[in-house]
């Protein structure tokens, strides 16, 4: 794999508008989501919020160690009348986000930065727990 510092940098740029999207999608989608069943998700969905923008003071520190500048940047959101609707976008957004953290996660090791990949495997860790509870919540 061959990457150069400037390209990683543009990559955790992009993975930082996403944070910041995912971060909105869920606030958005925990305030407006409905139903008894959805109760425990749409607490989790608060929890997840935050923890997205957890992500992204992370990967912005990151970004700034390596010598760039990060992005105030948001990436589009999707929004859903519906309950399901909502947590398959979610999923959706997780699915992607952990692909592009196990790309990331290699491309700091073939640039022999330890200290960014340990950041972003613990990510990634969160980001496949998310992915757990919101098809926990969709099996439901």
């Amino acid at each position: 794999m061959s990457i150069t510092k400037e390209k990683l940098i543009e990559k955790l740029n992009k993975d930082l508008e996403w944070e910041y999207a995912a971060a909105v999608q869920y606030v958005q989608h925990a305030a407006v989501i409905t139903g008894s069943k959805y109760t425990d998700i749409q607490k989790e969905l608060v929890v997840h919020s935050n923890e997205e923008l957890a992500h992204a003071h992370l990967l912005a520190e990151q970004i700034d160690f390596l010598g760039g500048v990060p992005t105030a940047d948001v990436e589009a959101t999707e929004i859903s009348s519906t309950a399901v609707g909502m947590l398959k976008q979610d999923l959706k957004g997780e699915r992607a986000a952990i692909d592009s953290y196990k790309e990331r996660i290699g491309e700091a090791e073939s640039l022999k930065e330890y200290g960014l990949r340990r950041v972003l495997e613990d990510i990634l860790l969160q980001e496949e727990e998310h992915f757990r509870d919101v098809q926990s919540a969709l099996e439901d």
